[in-house]
């Protein structure tokens, strides 16, 4: 039972459509918070609230550079997360879609 409850609980991070679009986007490359930020037009701590949801679940991993924070993915453990991510466009589709470029130069 608990493996349906930890089924349950990945599935329902993956409902929100911000972040299985981060998700998307770290199939490719790691990506800072600042580059999200500027993605989605939305609030530095609504972008970094989804990442701590995504890290506490274990779906990224974070490698502080500098004072910027870069998030990659980890989900060598979870084959349905993978199972899911291939289904999902590449990123330049789902930048094309935000009418965004493909890289941000906030962070550098």
């Amino acid at each position: 039972m608990d493996e349906l409850n930890d089924l349950a609980e990945d599935l329902k991070l993956l409902g929100d459509k911000t972040r299985l679009t981060i998700l998307t986007l770290l199939k490719e490359r790691e990506w800072c918070v600042c580059e999200f930020v500027d993605l989605f037009d939305i609030s530095q701590p609504a972008v970094s609230q989804h990442l701590r949801k995504l890290k506490s679940s274990g779906f990224v991993k974070e490698q502080k550079k500098g004072q910027w924070v870069y998030y990659s993915l980890n989900i060598e453990n979870k084959p349905h997360v993978k199972a899911i991510l291939k289904l999902t466009p590449d990123a330049g589709s789902v930048l094309a879609n935000l009418n965004k470029p493909s890289s941000a130069v906030c962070c550098e």
